[in-house]
């Protein structure tokens, strides 16, 4: 399904976008940790913070999709 599809309602395609905000959110993070990684004396704490927000973006991914693709009982 692509974002031109006209069974796509004005809410679907307003999470779609909102998904694709997150990712790129959720990317950014991933090479904030992987550049903080690479320093010298690396911050732990900011760390680990950094993947705490990391993985609650994963999770807030996951349930809007769950919002736009609901299970389909077969």
């Amino acid at each position: 399904m692509n974002d031109d599809d006209p069974f796509l309602t004005e809410e679907d395609l307003a999470l779609r976008a909102e998904v694709q905000l997150l990712r790129q959110e959720h990317a950014d993070l991933d090479a904030s940790i992987e550049a903080l990684g690479h320093v010298p004396v690396p911050d732990q704490l900011l760390i680990a913070r950094l993947k705490r927000k990391k993985l609650a973006l994963r999770d807030e991914i996951v349930r809007i999709e769950g919002r736009i693709l609901p299970d389909i009982i077969a």
